[in-house]
């Protein structure tokens, strides 16, 4: 059985996350989980994530509804950093785009390659 105990958190008992599209392959987001978080996630199926701002669990579209279903849970080979394959419901960025890499550098510019996700009424 699996012990959150064996990964390998910084000195704030956090970990990174990458949450992934199952589907897709993108790369939708990075938050950071602790011990209790990567529990609910596993037990809920819902991704639960630590808020470093609010030092508090948050679960992902508690209360905007864009929720990410958990479906599978991967260890990097140093065990500290987690993957997260989800199905994400509406976008997962606080922006409102489907991810929140938005930003490429090209040529030493910023540029904006994903526009807001339009918002239903």
């Amino acid at each position: 059985m699996f012990d959150p105990a064996t990964l390998r958190y910084d000195v704030n008992g956090l970990i990174p996350a990458i949450a992934q599209d199952a589907e897709t392959g993108e790369v939708l987001m990075l938050a950071w989980m602790n011990a209790e978080a990567v529990v609910r996630t596993l037990d809920s199926g819902r991704v639960t994530y630590w808020s470093r701002s609010r030092q508090a669990l948050w679960v992902k579209g508690e209360t905007s509804g864009h929720v990410q279903n958990l479906r599978e849970m991967r260890l990097d080979c140093d065990r500290d950093c987690l993957l997260l394959l989800i199905d994400q419901t509406g976008p997962a960025c606080h922006t409102n785009r489907r991810s929140c890499f938005y930003t490429a550098l090209r040529d030493g510019d910023e540029v904006e390659i994903m526009a807001p996700m339009p918002t239903t009424a």
